[in-house]
């Protein structure tokens, strides 16, 4: 395994440790945790996330090449910890319409320009949450 792999799995496990615990509000402004279930195996996952929130919607952009959105397509239920928050929601995928992923990109990193975020919604994936 790669120091660098070894680096981001610490990493990893100390956000979601802080996102369980009181201290959240260090680091949940923008990353939060959402669970999916495996369409064939019924295992559920967890994943860290950067996200925005916009009333009853959760926007999350995510690279393609990662597998945990492909469970989400059609519609699928989850549930996300955002914010101390324990959330359930139902979420679809946006694969095809680059302007609202780089329109997405722009809200979760603002200091992006249009055409830096329009670059990098090419390998990416728009992830829409209606929560309850």
């Amino acid at each position: 395994m790669k120091v660098l792999d070894i680096t981001a799995m610490l990493a990893n496990g100390t956000v979601k440790f802080l996102l369980r615990s009181p201290l959240h509000g260090l680091v949940s402004n923008r990353v939060m945790l959402i669970t999916v279930s495996g369409r064939k195996s019924g295992r559920l996952y967890t994943t860290l996330v950067n996200y925005v929130r916009d009333g009853d919607t959760i926007t999350v952009v995510s690279r393609s090449h990662r597998t945990w959105w492909r469970n989400l397509r059609g519609g699928a239920p989850v549930a996300v910890r955002a914010t101390g928050e324990g959330l359930k929601g139902v979420a679809e995928v946006v694969v095809d319409d680059k302007e609202a992923v780089a329109k997405a990109l722009l809200a979760l990193h603002p200091r992006y320009s249009a055409e830096r975020a329009a670059r990098r919604a090419q390998d990416r994936v728009l992830v829409r949450i209606k929560v309850a």
